[in-house]
């Protein structure tokens, strides 16, 4: 999600270390805005924070760890579909998309549950062995579009209610309907006239059949909505078991978690998962994304430069897991070692400020001047105001 770099220097930091990381960071961004971030790995001191007032430049960034986390995933999968959205048009995404899992929100963006494959197929097993047939609430409109159905006659837009196919006794049939019932027919006009007598909510008429005025007429004065599919009344049954809202079926057990939150811990999180997938939400719920075990197939690491240091022992804590482009440094060379070659400047000076200084002098880049303020106190700041041994010439004339 992220490819800002931090250029950081070591903990317990003193004043050339805070000066120094804002300062390349500073010419690095002259290049590529924004991308560079200067950090510390802990509380600057009072001299420190004098400088920085002094010359109106705000602390770096605190960093504690640069453990990958979830903001460092390149990729999530951000799609997502609101709970009353009828089943089937979630799995017309599953199958546009190529996925077997489908995050559910509110009308707000909140996470609410997750529609998988392996949820659909439990959902409906269970649905078909225990349940009757039913609608919950559901536009008329939205139900003719998912059977491929003309709306014959509108009278009621929400429907919700037990559906019944007519293949009983009509008596049968007729005693257990209610007003808000569906019940569904084929080309028999005393059943369609009886049914809609009955006063049900909506008359479905499957297998394309003819529906003649006499029924139409029959339907607008008796307030029966009248839908006509040419799906046969085993698939209009199907279709309205797909009819359901995604809410109805989604799971609600899914691994959440956050932006801060490690990899280690989202690994196992996502491994241990029935779904093998987690949801990302902010602090108020809302969804970010998802993630997957694919995921994990790429190497995800933060990117650091570090200054004034080169030894695990002073490095920002988690940087055995990160990765390091380039150390600029003053001191004893220390065991650090980097899978790939880096960039690695280290000159015998007083103050890393001045290497940073040297940096922009021989690229003849433009120096501004809050910048150039704080690597000049970096510099009189480790080398006590020129007096220090370690002090060289090359300190002084920057």
């Amino acid at each position: 999600m992220t490819n800002s770099i931090y250029v950081i220097g070591h903990k317990n930091p003193d004043t050339d270390s805070i000066c120094s990381a804002i300062g390349y960071a500073a010419y690095l961004n002259q290049q590529d805005a924004g991308r560079y971030i200067p950090a510390r790995c802990g509380e600057i001191t009072a001299e420190t924070a004098y400088v920085l007032s002094h010359f109106g430049v705000d602390a770096p960034v605190l960093v504690e760890s640069v453990e990958p986390t979830v903001a460092d995933i390149p990729f999530t999968y951000t799609h997502s579909a609101q709970k009353d959205l009828p089943t089937i048009d979630v799995v017309d995404m599953m199958e546009e998309q190529d996925v077997r899992n489908i995050p559910i929100t509110d009308t707000e963006g909140t996470f609410v549950g997750l529609v998988s494959e392996h949820g659909l197929a439990r959902a409906y097993v269970r649905r078909t062995r225990i349940e009757p047939l039913s609608v919950l609430p559901i536009q008329i409109g939205t139900l003719a579009r998912i059977l491929e159905a003309d709306v014959v006659v509108r009278n009621r837009d929400l429907l919700e209610g037990n559906v019944y196919i007519s293949i009983d006794a009509l008596h049968v049939t007729l005693s257990r309907l209610t007003k808000n019932d569906i019940a569904i027919v084929g080309d028999n006009e005393p059943s369609q006239l009886a049914l809609i007598q009955a006063g049900i909510a909506l008359l479905i008429i499957a297998d394309g059949a003819p529906i003649g005025e006499r029924a139409i007429n029959a339907a607008r004065s008796h307030g029966v909505s009248v839908l006509s599919t040419k799906l046969d009344a085993f698939g209009v049954a199907k279709m309205i078991n797909l009819s359901l809202p995604a809410s109805e079926v989604m799971a609600t057990d899914v691994p959440i978690i956050h932006m801060d939150d490690g990899l280690d811990y989202v690994k196992q999180l996502v491994t241990n998962s029935r779904y093998r997938t987690a949801c990302i939400v902010d602090e108020e719920g809302k969804l970010l994304g998802m993630i997957s075990r694919n995921t994990f197939v790429y190497d995800i690491q933060k990117s650091v430069i570090l200054v004034d240091h080169n030894e695990y022992s002073q490095a920002v804590d988690g940087i055995e897991n990160a990765e390091i482009l380039e150390i600029i440094d003053h001191h004893r060379l220390g065991a650090m070692t980097t899978l790939k070659p880096i960039r690695f400047i280290m000159e015998p000076v007083g103050s890393t400020s001045t290497i940073i200084a040297s940096i922009y002098q021989e690229s003849g880049r433009n120096l501004p001047d809050p910048i150039s303020g704080l690597l000049l106190a970096g510099i009189l700041s480790d080398t006590l105001g020129l007096k220090m041994s370690t002090t060289t010439k090359k300190d002084e004339e920057m």
